[in-house]
């Protein structure tokens, strides 16, 4: 079987970790709306289980799940066209997550840099999960044979480990199973910087709340953010090229970019010769367009949480119509008992 037998299938995942920001939109959210607009089969995945690989308060924790849905539907998802799951509803991922953990070597593991950055110089104190997590990020991914998984620069590693462990079962087995996927990276700002350090990445757990734009913040908080956004004394080039020494500058580009739909090439031929204190405005303006609806939908949706809850459900079993049936293979192919079917 070749990998153009299988059905197209898009599935990306982001932690219900709590006060998701214009980064997680940008990078994740608003091209997760891109696929489904493409009528490809899509499935997209709150990932508790790879949350509580670091411990979480259960109260929290519930919160978040519910308020990543939110976010996912205010953004453009609709629960009709994509599959909207929570991660630990289908027990699939967790299964599968045992198979790879042993088709995966411990090498492999070993050379993922995510767990040298989040452990530090505690590693012998984080937990197995923390280590051992890109194995479930694989079978988050093959336990629907995806084919496509948009996700950021800081994820493509995970992906390729992700193959690697796809052509080690199919090899190791005589089968063409699982497709070799394919990490989608496009986009303006597949990596959106802090707004008061341009060589940072855009994060929740930033002290300075003003490093970032929030969901949650209202357009008056939105225009100061960025009116207060660290940049340069220079003014805006006419080409990407003269972005390249300036971190700052070319965050906020990229931002206005993905925004707008347009390339950085094509801003700059519209704001190049600008000053700051005339592009800040204009970003602003975009911004609260663009957040400000989504920021009312959420509010909205977590009115509602028991509806939140049943989308949750009604997703789960329609993935599981899907992850099933490949667990049931998956076992059947190394000779162990298939799950009995509930």
């Amino acid at each position: 079987m070749s990998e153009t037998s299988f059905t197209p299938r898009v599935f990306s995942g982001i932690q219900p970790s709590g006060n998701l920001h214009l980064g997680n939109y940008l990078g994740a959210l608003k091209r997760f709306v891109d696929w489904q607009d493409r009528d490809v089969e899509s499935i997209f995945c709150m990932v508790d289980l790879h949350a509580i690989t670091v411990w979480q308060d259960p109260a929290d924790l519930k919160q978040s799940t519910r308020e990543l849905c939110a976010g996912f539907i205010a953004s453009g998802l609709d629960p009709e066209k994509s599959i909207l799951i929570n991660q630990s509803q289908v027990p699939e991922h967790a299964q599968l997550a045992w198979v790879f953990n042993c088709v995966a070597r411990m090498g492999w593991m070993q050379r993922m840099t995510q767990f040298k950055d989040k452990a530090g110089k505690n590693a012998q104190n984080a937990s197995l999960g923390l280590f051992a997590y890109p194995a479930l990020m694989a079978a988050d991914i093959l336990t629907y044979h995806a084919t496509h998984v948009p996700v950021g620069e800081d994820q493509k590693q995970h992906l390729e480990l992700t193959r690697d462990i796809a052509t080690k079962f199919n090899h190791d087995y005589g089968v063409d199973f699982f497709p070799i996927t394919e990490p989608v990276i496009e986009g303006a700002a597949t990596r959106v910087m802090s707004l008061r350090d341009g060589s940072k990445k855009m994060s929740k757990s930033d002290p300075s709340d003003a490093s970032r734009i929030n969901l949650t913040d209202d357009a008056d908080t939105i225009a100061k953010k960025i009116r207060k956004a660290k940049t340069d004394p220079e003014a805006l080039p006419s080409e990407a090229k003269g972005l390249e020494e300036r971190p700052e500058a070319r965050n906020l580009v990229n931002i206005y970019a993905a925004m707008n739909n347009q390339t950085v090439d094509q801003v700059l031929a519209d704001v190049g010769g600008k000053q700051f204190s005339e592009f800040k405005p204009m970003l602003a303006e975009l911004a609260v367009a663009k957040m400000s609806p989504i920021t009312t939908e959420m509010a909205r949706l977590m009115e509602n949480q028991d509806e939140i809850d049943k989308i949750l459900t009604r997703g789960s079993e329609r993935a599981r119509a899907i992850t099933a049936p490949i667990l049931r293979k998956t076992y059947e192919i190394m000779g162990m008992v298939p799950p009995v079917e509930v």
